[in-house]
């Protein structure tokens, strides 16, 4: 018996949003007007009368008038539900949101600041977690949208100028990293396959959305290449809180900076575009290693502090490529391939590595062009240093602790898209060792992922 878990009681608004939205896609019949495709290169079959991309319509006008002018409003929604068939320790339900709210002023149509950008964006997350609710044990959650706090946050407060016609790019403010560094797209929902990859694997000091940091970034565009760029990032624990975290305070507490680097390669083959990004970080905090101590013996055993030293890095690759695309104005047929692959530093790293790789293939059906499908499989690893210590632990006779090594994760998914705005995402996801190790019961999650874009 599946027994219920979340916050859904709590949030009868967004328990009744979801249930609506179930109601409209059961609804919807084969003339809905299609949403234009957000993460899958490609667009509306019919560019020239591509449909207005709003759930809620474009307010008799006033919406594409006021886009014309400069000012355009993003309010969304996103939910999670995830229920487990085997893995942990009970069958378990849960249901995870988001909402966001933003802004963006272009600063050019309103007659400010010719090149000038503003953007400001809150999210507000509830809910709950099957990872944690039945025990999973899982490196990475299953569902992605849950995390960092469920609160009301300011997730962007940034101006961005662009110069010598678009050829240098300077933003600054409180900015993601996954915005502008190893940034990749959230359809999966498992989080292996979605948003920043150094966000999921070091975690614990680079932030993935909803979290931002006062940062900078300087962005250069390469014509004919790509473009390279750098950022300087704040890095400072006490982003995490959930005290002010709706304004743009300064904290106190800053650790260090943590400076990423990116070289985007943006090629095309015909009509196959592609993106080819090589990129890297180092932060300059002072850090643990974690596995020895002070004295250069291991923690677990001698039990004094770990070894503090300053500096933690790490580098990435994000690659994705059509392979096929029919038709240069519609995007069914469009199949594209994505790696991504990741690697910390194994003095300060917990999990040190992540991979992942997978397809996209749009208009698997010939009546429903818009609609999509995607697959992909990935590995998170634990550092092999962890894993000594583990066994040190158990040859001591301070366990049994399990040792750890790779976590493998498996996920389908089918976006089914009934009206302008609506995205129903249902997918089946399989974590193989969850916890990196074998005594953790492989896992077959079943999960629907739902966002609209009023």
């Amino acid at each position: 018996m599946i027994a219920s878990s979340g916050d859904r009681a709590k949030h009868p608004t967004a328990l009744c949003l979801w249930l609506g939205f179930a109601a409209m896609s059961a609804c919807a019949g084969s003339h809905a007007a299609y949403a234009a495709d957000l993460v899958i290169p490609g667009g509306a079959a019919n560019p020239a009368v591509a449909p207005v991309p709003w759930l809620f319509g474009d307010w008799n006008g006033a919406r594409t008038r006021l886009l014309d002018a400069g000012i355009d409003f993003q309010f969304g929604y996103t939910s999670e539900i995830a229920g487990n068939a085997t893995g942990g320790d009970r069958r378990q339900a849960a249901y995870t949101d988001q909402w966001t709210f933003g802004t963006t002023f272009d600063l050019t149509k309103l007659g400010v600041v010719p090149g000038g950008t503003i953007q400001v964006t809150w999210t507000d997350r509830n809910g709950s977690n099957l990872s944690d609710d039945a025990r999973l044990g899982t490196l990475q959650q299953v569902q992605e949208v849950f995390g960092r706090g469920q609160t009301l946050r300011l997730t962007q407060f940034w101006y961005d100028q662009k110069f010598i016609d678009g050829a240098v790019d300077w933003k600054i403010g409180r900015i993601t990293f996954g915005e502008d560094f190893a940034a990749f797209s959230c359809d999966f929902q498992n989080l292996t396959f979605c948003g920043a990859q150094p966000g999921n694997l070091v975690g614990n000091y680079i932030y993935n959305w909803p979290v931002s940091q006062w940062a900078t970034r300087l962005k250069f565009n390469l014509q004919g290449f790509g473009y390279f760029q750098f950022g300087v990032f704040d890095a400072n624990p006490n982003y995490l809180k959930v005290q002010q975290s709706a304004l743009p305070v300064f904290y106190s507490g800053s650790t260090g900076l943590l400076i990423p680097a990116e070289l985007g390669w943006l090629p095309k083959f015909g009509n196959l575009q592609g993106s080819y990004k090589f990129g890297g970080w180092y932060d300059t905090s002072t850090a643990p290693d974690v596995v020895t101590d002070i004295n250069g013996n291991p923690a677990i055993l001698s039990g004094q502090p770990l070894l503090q030293s300053r500096g933690r890095y790490g580098i990435y690759v994000n690659f994705l490529q059509q392979v096929i695309r029919p038709s240069q104005v519609n995007s069914a047929g469009t199949l594209s391939l994505f790696l991504n692959a990741t690697m910390a530093d194994r003095r300060t790293s917990t999990t040190d590595y992540q991979i992942a790789g997978g397809l996209t293939y749009t208009g698997p059906f010939q009546s429903r062009p818009e609609d999509d499908i995607g697959f992909a499989v990935g590995t998170t690893h634990v550092n092999s240093r962890v894993a000594w210590s583990e066994e040190l632990q158990n040859l001591a006779g301070l366990g049994p602790v399990a040792v750890q090594s790779n976590e493998y994760s498996l996920e389908f998914y089918y976006t089914y898209r009934p009206l302008a705005g609506l995205q129903v995402r249902p997918n089946i996801q399989y974590v193989i060792n969850p916890g990196g190790t074998t005594t953790n019961p492989n896992a077959l999650v079943f999960g629907l992922k739902t966002v609209a874009n009023f």
